[in-house]
């Protein structure tokens, strides 16, 4: 029987997969930094505005940390 708990950490995954998620991500990165770019000339002090821009940065954020992961994970 295998022990299962000494399976690698790092799974394999298809690079093809990868790359659809880069470009994917890629899209979503760019399209995240027009919004913000669009709440510039917006009423800074509006609630909505605020909370958009803190929605979009921390979408933003996010988005940038799984892009540098997968691109890490594909250099593997």
């Amino acid at each position: 029987m295998k022990d299962k708990r000494k399976q690698s950490q790092n799974p394999v995954i298809d690079q093809a997969l990868l790359d659809q998620g880069s470009i994917q991500l890629k899209t979503e990165i760019n399209t995240l930094e027009n919004w913000l770019e669009d709440l510039k000339s917006a009423d800074s002090s509006d609630p909505a505005v605020i909370e958009a821009r803190k929605a979009y940065l921390d979408m933003l954020h996010s988005r940038r940390e799984m892009l540098d992961a997968l691109q890490k994970h594909s250099k593997k």
